[in-house]
């Protein structure tokens, strides 16, 4: 670790919550006896099921196939039988056709274990193990990774940029990640710096993880890696690809440029561990560490859950939910989706599942132009202008204004002293926007 940075601009410091879950190590969630496999998986098409029911499908076998350049494929994570194929509404509100799976009693657990040598393989060979192994970002954004690591002729990648920050609160799967399959993170960077044939490789991680920063240091040292862990101020979102390579390599991504366009690539500590998983075992992206936390969740853990199991499954393992459940949300308190539906799914995505009890409301406000949501935008917009155009109507003035550059990161309604919904009223702008 040769220095400390962060972002300059903007950012908010909500309390962390950490606390509840991050010192409780991966723990493997029995089979549950359903799983619901989506097959919008990740940011794009959807997959196209090639399994209808009464078929019996076996662990890591592919049941749907990408329909498009942006999509990835969906692969079984059981062995089981397809009871019924239907529309299942996802914990972004979003509807789509999943796999009704009945899981088998018996699984064959010793199917990836064996190791293959991948030490002659080209990058193209390593990027189409990526594609067909189904791997997509898992920080949250779910771009299909071999989208993402498809260097176009003509562009160089200088710096990859491992995301190891998990800024958003409650939140320790990565973290508990990067300590626990250190070694095989790491393996999955170097594959990844191979595909994208970078120059610099750097890991950033905020500052209430120093022992997954001293940890990560000792381990790169003894595999003779070129790896720099660069330690973060705690702010959000640092974990905002965008406000990352602000902090590491000190760019600034355009707007409407991605991180490629000044030379860098980002990739999520755990689509690094899914990534040497593809490669080495020839594993499909089929399960993922999910922390089960929330002051209303009895026992708070990191469990290694199933594609398609349940959020009832889950808190089920995690002992229950607490009297006092007043919202439930996939992902973290800042950018999460709150649902209502226990059966919703766990999809590829999915980093967290929390259960928080009922807090204090407040009415909204009117605006009182204290500047406090332009004060905290990380991406240098003014928040209060664009919610004003939007709630009038004024679209085309909202996108003059940078609408489409929102990062949705909710700095701005955590900041605003009117309790104004600045981030749903965004999320309806660019919709209504983007069909006029």
């Amino acid at each position: 670790m040769s220095r400390i940075s962060t972002f300059r601009r903007g950012g908010v410091h909500p309390l962390d919550r950490k606390e509840l879950s991050k010192d409780k190590s991966i723990e493997k969630l029995p089979l549950p006896g359903e799983l619901l496999l989506s097959m919008s998986q990740h940011l794009g098409a959807p997959a196209t099921a090639i399994k209808k029911k009464g078929d019996t499908v076996k662990r890591g076998e592919l049941v749907g196939e990408a329909s498009s350049f942006i999509s990835a494929n969906v692969h079984s994570p059981v062995d089981g039988v397809v009871t019924d194929v239907r529309n299942v509404r996802l914990a972004n509100g979003a509807v789509a056709p999943a796999l009704v799976i009945k899981v088998d009693e018996k699984q064959d657990d010793s199917i990836f274990d064996a190791a293959y040598d991948y030490s002659s393989l080209s990058s193209e060979e390593l990027l189409a193990i990526v594609k067909d192994m189904g791997i997509v970002g898992m920080g949250g954004a779910t771009f299909p990774a071999h989208v993402k690591f498809s260097i176009p002729k003509g562009k160089t990648v200088d710096a990859l940029v491992v995301n190891g920050v998990e800024c958003e609160p409650y939140l320790t799967s990565d973290y508990r990640t990067m300590l626990e399959r250190t070694d095989k993170v790491l393996e999955g960077i170097m594959i990844i710096s191979r595909i994208v044939k970078s120059g610099r490789i750097m890991i950033g991680v905020e500052m209430n993880k120093m022992d997954a920063v001293a940890h990560l240091e000792e381990r790169i040292k003894a595999l003779g890696y070129p790896i720099e862990v660069v330690a973060l101020k705690v702010k959000y979102p640092q974990g905002d690809e965008k406000q990352l390579l602000k902090a590491t390599i000190g760019r600034e991504v355009p707007s409407g440029k991605l991180p490629l366009d000044i030379g860098a690539v980002v990739a999520n500590v755990s689509t690094c561990y899914a990534v040497y998983e593809a490669v080495v075992h020839h594993k499909p992206l089929i399960e993922r560490v999910v922390s089960v936390t929330g002051e209303s969740v009895n026992d708070p853990k990191n469990v290694i859950a199933p594609i398609g199991t349940k959020a009832s499954d889950l808190f089920e393992y995690a002992g229950g939910l607490k009297d006092d459940i007043n919202k439930l949300i996939f992902g973290g308190p800042m950018m999460g989706f709150a649902f209502a539906l226990e059966e919703t799914p766990v999809t590829k995505g999915s980093g967290g599942l929390l259960a928080l009890p009922v807090m204090i409301t407040k009415d909204t406000m009117p605006c009182v132009s204290c500047g406090k949501c332009v004060e905290h935008c990380p991406m240098g917009l003014m928040p209060n202008k664009m919610f004003r155009n939007i709630k009038y109507g004024h679209y085309d003035v909202a996108m003059e204004y940078g609408l489409m550059d929102c990062k949705e990161c909710g700095c701005c309604a955590f900041s605003c002293p009117s309790h104004i919904p600045l981030v749903q009223g965004f999320k309806l702008g660019k919709k209504l926007g983007r069909k006029k």
